[in-house]
């Protein structure tokens, strides 16, 4: 089983300021198509293809993987992507929350299996440390923070 985390905050010194709700619509946005919050090229097809009010499901290529994932929104707090299809078993979570100070954070976390492959195996050991290297979940929550702030600045939030 894959277990990994990444905390990164919402405002840091020197970054225009984000509130929580046009946080949280930048995650939307995010569920909806990841190919322009992702890192550049990671995701290169993404489309919803069944609409409620609780949840999405669509269909996308990221990392050169085909998947198919049911999306659940807990408004201005949470996004949970589960896996339906695809290389991974389990769920991606993207939470938003306040730290002890107050200041707003943006938190991933993830329990993952990899389909077909063995528990602790080496291909799940190598996906573990990706995961929890600078180039993995962090920076999408990065990429996230950073493209909701273009769309900020272009009055589209």
């Amino acid at each position: 089983m894959i277990y990994s985390t990444a905390t990164v905050p919402v405002n840091p010194e020197g970054q225009p300021a984000l509130t929580r709700a046009q946080v949280w619509k930048g995650l939307v946005l995010k569920a909806r198509d990841a190919r322009q919050f992702l890192p550049p090229g990671l995701c290169t097809r993404c489309e919803v293809v069944e609409d409620s009010a609780t949840h999405i499901v669509r269909e996308a290529t990221i990392a050169g993987a085909e998947l198919r994932e049911i999306i659940g929104f807990e408004p201005e707090r949470k996004v949970s992507f589960f896996q339906a299809s695809g290389p991974r078993e389990g769920v991606i979570v993207n939470e938003l929350f306040e730290d002890d100070t107050g200041a707003l954070q943006l938190r991933f976390y993830c329990y993952l299996g990899l389909r077909d492959k063995a528990p602790g195996g080496p291909e799940e050991r190598a996906e573990q440390e990706w995961m929890d290297s600078d180039k993995g979940y962090r920076s999408a929550l990065l990429s996230t923070l950073q493209r909701t702030r273009e769309l900020v600045a272009q009055g589209k939030l």
